[in-house]
């Protein structure tokens, strides 16, 4: 499973971004979906964990109540809907396919990322 990110960009702090992320295999739906961040010099942190049929979603304390994650299986797309962005939102962004995990390294599909930069 190939993943593509996309909708990273600079906006200032208390604004909004909406990340995607498509899968160009109909296999997508057979996994969950986390996105995850890496701050330049700080490991991989989870964010958000989807279930498979988009059901269930889950969240770090630290994004809970300002982001927003989904997904359309019909599309082979997950989103990622930011607001209220903060500076120490920062980071490049990353979807994952996988098993029901928060960690990182148990993941096998990812994208390439999609820098988020929140001015102050």
């Amino acid at each position: 499973v190939t993943l593509v990110e996309s909708g990273g960009g600079l906006v200032q702090s208390g604004g909004s971004l909406n990340l995607s992320c498509v899968a160009p295999e109909s296999t997508f739906g057979s996994y969950v979906v986390s996105w995850f961040r890496q701050a330049a010099g700080k490991e991989r942190e989870w964010m958000a964990i989807i279930s498979v049929i988009g059901s269930t979603v889950r969240y770090s304390d630290s994004v809970r109540g300002r982001f927003t994650a989904s997904r359309d299986n019909t599309k082979n797309t997950a989103y990622l809907r930011m607001t209220n962005l903060k500076p120490e939102d920062t980071a490049k962004y990353f979807c994952a396919a996988g098993f029901e995990s928060t960690r990182a390294e148990d993941y096998f599909f990812w994208g390439q990322g999609t820098p988020v930069t929140v001015s102050s």
